[in-house]
């Protein structure tokens, strides 16, 4: 009982965590790089999650594998494809896939190889690099750019400049596109804004890092769920 409420603990901490590091990102938009302290603030973050898999680890080994070697260390089972899961976390978990083939099963179903568990396979990447070598930086990229029209009177018009190329002769609201500057001239009719998405990336990881951080969250989460009934 005491891990499961440490479990619980963790997770309510994790969840605070992660709003104050979307503020941070947030406050970061302009900045080329993350600076030091959030890298630690996401480092801590990761671990914690990290350390609900691995109290979920010691439940079932202790609960399930009563012939395992308390001293051999053991985390929770995290592997690329089947072959290792089954060679690995058979050592780790001794006798369980034929003592207890329902956890076995829930513990394979969550495997980084399985299509909604692929971010798994990528946080323990973070997490590893982060823990055994110096915090992962992250860069900031654009990832998207939208330019709205907005007509006076009523109506507009948005477009993404990588998707679209005006030519010469096209106008909105009766006001001329430039088809060098890919702009409406300027123009009171015209109300035109540009805005530009951008988002963080770990570096020789990619993908979205805030989006990689929220699905860490969410799936340890239901990771915690589908074993609860079991530990």
């Amino acid at each position: 009982m005491k891990r499961k409420a440490d479990i619980a603990a963790l997770l309510a901490k994790a969840e605070q965590q992660l709003n104050e590091i979307l503020k941070a990102y947030d406050s970061s938009l302009q900045q080329q790089a993350i600076a030091a302290p959030l890298l630690v603030d996401i480092k801590n973050y990761c671990e914690n999650l990290r350390s609900v898999l691995d109290y979920l680890a010691h439940e079932i080994r202790e609960k399930y594998c009563p012939g395992a070697n308390p001293k051999d260390r053991f985390y929770f089972p995290i592997f690329p494809d089947a072959t290792q899961f089954a060679a690995q976390a058979g050592k780790w978990f001794p006798g369980l896939a034929n003592l207890a083939s329902r956890v076995w099963a829930a513990l394979e179903s969550c495997q980084p190889y399985q299509p909604a568990f692929a971010w798994l396979g990528l946080f323990n990447k973070v997490n590893n690099e982060n823990k055994h070598g110096a915090l992962v930086p992250q860069t900031r990229q654009e990832v998207g750019t939208q330019v709205k029209a907005e007509i006076r009177g009523g109506g507009s018009v948005a477009w993404n400049p990588s998707n679209v190329r005006f030519g010469a002769g096209v106008s909105i609201g009766g006001v001329r596109v430039d088809p060098s500057t890919q702009m409406p001239i300027a123009d009171p009719r015209l109300k035109v804004t540009k805005t530009v998405w951008v988002d963080f990336q770990f570096d020789g990881i990619g993908g979205s890092a805030i989006g990689l951080l929220r699905e860490a969250l969410s799936g340890v989460k239901a990771i915690d769920a589908s074993l609860n009934p079991y530990i």
